[in-house]
């Protein structure tokens, strides 16, 4: 092994501050990424999910008979 002990391995002659710290901001920025990603992902499905609900109720609705009003050109005499 090239350390005596733990503690000659955690501080690595006195670099060890800047290599754990460079780990820990590896870390972090990697649990942060992947949080991202699964939201980013999570938000893509919900609105294909959203946009496939508005798209079946639409075409519920234009199937559905319509019992609305209509208007019709009707011919007045204009005497």
């Amino acid at each position: 092994m090239a350390f005596d002990s733990f503690a000659a391995f955690v501080s690595m002659e006195g670099h060890g501050p800047y290599v754990w710290a460079c780990y820990a901001v590896f870390f972090v920025l990697m649990i942060v990424l992947m949080a991202g990603s699964v939201r980013s992902r999570n938000a893509a499905i919900e609105s294909c999910r959203r946009r496939y609900e508005f798209q079946a109720d639409k075409s519920t609705v234009a199937a559905a008979p319509t019992t609305s009003a209509s208007f019709a050109r009707v011919n007045v005499s204009q005497d």
